[in-house]
């Protein structure tokens, strides 16, 4: 038998949610997820946890993979509210940014990261109902940044590795939600 949305979300751990590189974590960081064949109330359900899980971390942007959930499904919030994407698709990039990048499976690490400075990204929403965003600056390298997560490609791979570095928590960009994805 299959397992449902339900089950799945009630498996994210109420510890510590957030799957972390390390150990059996590079695994499941490092995965393609799966597409969501249709989108069900249980969707609706497991993104608005994932909104919980982004907020109470002080991240801008969350992917599925990060949960232990191997579907293609992320949610932002750079700050014109909450957006799910479900199956999501970048239909076209346009233009480069350089800005940091950290990551909530990574706490603390740092580093530069070079994305296209306007997106176009297609999907589903948390109900079903076909999306189409344009995007640019800060929302585009969050879309881009939560959509490598489905690929199990993480921002360290495209970081100036001169530019990865660790910074404390007390440290302003330690504290930055807007780095932190």
């Amino acid at each position: 038998m299959a397992k449902t949305l339900v089950k799945l979300a009630e498996q994210i751990r109420s510890d510590d949610p957030i799957v972390k590189y390390e150990g059996e974590g590079v695994e499941v960081l490092r995965s393609v997820c799966k597409p969501v064949k249709q989108v069900t109330q249980e969707h609706a359900e497991l993104v608005a946890r994932m909104e919980e899980i982004m907020h109470e971390a002080n991240g801008i942007g969350l992917a599925a993979p990060q949960l232990g959930i191997l579907q293609r499904i992320f949610v932002y919030d750079s700050g014109d509210g909450l957006q799910a994407i479900i199956n999501p698709v970048i239909m076209q990039r346009k233009g480069e940014q350089v800005g940091s990048e950290g990551c909530l499976s990574m706490p603390g690490l740092y580093g530069d990261v070079l994305r296209a400075n306007e997106v176009v990204v297609k999907g589903l929403d948390e109900l079903g109902q076909p999306v189409r965003i344009r995007a640019q600056g800060l929302t585009a390298r969050v879309i881009q940044h939560e959509y490598d997560h489905l690929d199990g490609v993480l921002f360290i791979d495209h970081a100036d590795p001169d530019t990865l570095h660790y910074a404390s928590p007390d440290s302003p960009e330690g504290e930055d939600p807007e780095l932190r994805e």
